[in-house]
């Protein structure tokens, strides 16, 4: 899961690992992805990372955000 990879490559607390996944599945669910091998499901993993640095600590929001930053539609 490009996501676990990302985060490995940082320094995060297991809350916000929990949280970053939880925002990435969230993200993935929206989008309708469904292969992880797809080149997408890295950029929403880059995305919710450099989005969750620094923004919010819903994970529901936090792939909202992601989403709407790569200009990508969102469905629930």
């Amino acid at each position: 899961m490009p996501i676990n990879r990302l985060i490995a490559q940082g320094s995060f607390d297991r809350l916000a690992v929990k949280r970053l996944q939880e925002a990435y599945e969230i993200a993935l669910k929206a989008l309708r992805l469904v292969d992880r091998n797809d080149p997408l499901t890295e950029l929403v993993a880059r995305k919710i990372i450099q989005v969750g640095a620094n923004r919010t600590d819903d994970p529901a929001q936090l792939s909202k955000l992601a989403i709407k930053e790569l200009g990508l539609p969102y469905s629930s």
